[in-house]
């Protein structure tokens, strides 16, 4: 093992090089964790705190918790996915241009003046907290997508043209299905957004349940090892979803490499 080939600047090494180190570093971050709250004045729960929270949110029903943050992630994701990518795609079209790129300056626009006006259209508590997520996903949605239109080469767009494309058969090929996979890597960085947003949008309806009411809960009685352990499971399940998004990309399209 080559440790000196760590410390040399754009040095690229092997696998197990990379396993070892990241290893290294973990065992610092516990070996810290432990030391830093060992003694009388503690700033950050210790380890045999958190393990204790985090079996009796096993034991009250994480995972139907996690299941219910789950369902609501995916149900504004399928949402937000039909309604971007039709403006997005569109948005080629100079009558739609304006409307997607108006859209995209609504980002700036703050969530708690948002929920006032979907408080007004929606009664439904559940239907509330969807959509809060829809209107925040497809903002940033539309916007990381558009930079990827408008990042195509313009050799492209003229080598089909050149082909006898239509500019609808353009449309098709070179932005809609030559740009499948910008999708799939667009769509793990929003949902690590919206994925950080589920204390404030659970909150909406505490009795639907979910990782951020458990978090409101603990955070209300003061009881850190249960907050740590929570933020430690929203963490995992977060980079579970990313790792199966990347998965799919590699699977359905092996030519491409991730761009973040």
């Amino acid at each position: 093992m080559d440790i000196k080939a760590w410390f040399r600047p754009f040095e690229k090494i092997n696998r197990n090089n990379r396993l070892f180190i990241a290893l290294i570093w973990i065992v610092g971050l516990l070996l810290y964790w432990i030391i830093a709250t060992s003694g009388e004045k503690k700033l950050f729960p210790p380890p045999q705190s958190v393990w204790q929270g985090l079996k009796d949110l096993f034991n009250e029903g994480l995972v139907m918790h996690i299941a219910a943050s789950l369902g609501l992630c995916l149900q504004a994701t399928l949402f937000s996915l039909l309604i971007s990518l039709t403006i997005v795609y569109l948005s080629p079209l100079p009558f739609v241009k304006p409307l997607a790129q108006f859209l995209s300056r609504l980002r700036y626009l703050p969530l708690t003046g948002l929920t006032f006006y979907l408080a007004i259209l929606v009664s439904d508590a559940r239907t509330m907290q969807v959509w809060v997520l829809v209107v925040f996903m497809s903002l940033y949605f539309i916007t990381s997508l558009l930079s990827v239109l408008k990042d195509i080469p313009q050799e492209e767009i003229d080598h089909a043209r050149s082909l006898n494309c239509s500019r609808w058969e353009v449309l098709w090929e070179v932005v809609i299905k030559g740009r499948l996979d910008y999708v799939v890597d667009v769509l793990r960085q929003n949902l690590a957004i919206v994925w950080m947003m589920l204390v404030t949008v659970e909150s909406i309806l505490v009795a639907a349940g979910g990782l951020g009411v458990l978090i409101k809960n603990s955070d209300r009685f003061m009881n850190h090892g249960r907050m740590v352990a929570l933020q430690i499971v929203i963490l995992t399940v977060g980079l579970l979803l990313d790792w199966t998004l990347s998965a799919i990309r590699k699977i359905l399209f092996r030519y491409s490499q991730p761009n973040f």
